[in-house]
């Protein structure tokens, strides 16, 4: 169940941290290195954050600086997009940022400096790079064995800023992982528009629901826990 949460986390993170998908640029090995490094330090110690407030605005910031949340709701969506008209289209791409906001804060965020990183080999190509890490999660427990994953992370410049286009956890494209998601969603609601976005309310307003009871808990002194998510 730990690795699970853990996994989980992983994904749902680095997933908002995706930017927009067009076509990328080189980048210097040296800098796309440099990048990552200086971004998973950045959110490592915003998980290091005592106050679970504090630590959801800090990440809320640090998703909204790095995401272009549009691109990535019209991306999940797919072939979908056109059926929605133009004011269910924005009614969409708002409901897809508290929705993707929403998500991450359903899943343990205290790691007690037992979260660690590596870079490895940068792998240099015409329109991007690529960066493989290894991320370490430490056992709580003396005896306990840690929790590592491989993480690649794709690269690309968009108006001479580096942006992630894609993560590869194995052989999976997250970006392909959660379209697959929201085309079962819309099928559910037999590919109209008004039953999708009803649906997608109704998970969003459940995850912030979650969300809220998770705040007030730790204001009480009770320990954050992990809370259902609806992916």
């Amino acid at each position: 169940m730990k690795r699970n949460h853990f996994l989980q986390l992983i994904i749902v993170c680095f997933l908002l941290l995706l930017s927009s998908g067009v076509r990328a640029a080189p980048i210097d090995k040296t800098a796309a290195e440099a990048w990552v490094r200086d971004k998973g330090n950045l959110l490592l110690n915003t998980f290091n954050e005592k106050d679970l407030a504090a630590k959801y605005q800090k990440l809320d910031t640090l998703f909204v600086k790095y995401v272009d949340l549009d691109y990535i709701g019209q991306f999940v969506l797919g072939k979908y997009w056109k059926i929605l008209n133009e004011k269910q289209q924005k009614e969409y791409l708002s409901l897809f940022r508290r929705y993707a906001l929403s998500l991450y804060k359903g899943f343990p965020l205290s790691f007690d400096n037992r979260l660690s990183f590596k870079v490895g080999n940068v792998d240099g190509r015409e329109n991007y790079t690529d960066v493989w890490t290894v991320i370490n999660l430490a056992p709580a427990e003396k005896n306990g064995v840690d929790t590592t994953i491989s993480v690649a992370f794709r690269l690309h410049k968009k108006k001479d800023e580096i942006k992630i286009i894609d993560i590869t956890l194995g052989e999976s494209s997250l970006i392909l992982s959660y379209r697959s998601r929201f085309y079962q969603m819309m099928e559910e609601a037999d590919s109209d528009p008004v039953w999708f976005l009803e649906d997608l309310q109704t998970i969003t307003e459940s995850n912030e629901k979650n969300n809220r009871q998770q705040l007030q808990n730790s204001e009480f002194g009770q320990k954050p826990a992990a809370l259902p998510v609806q992916l």
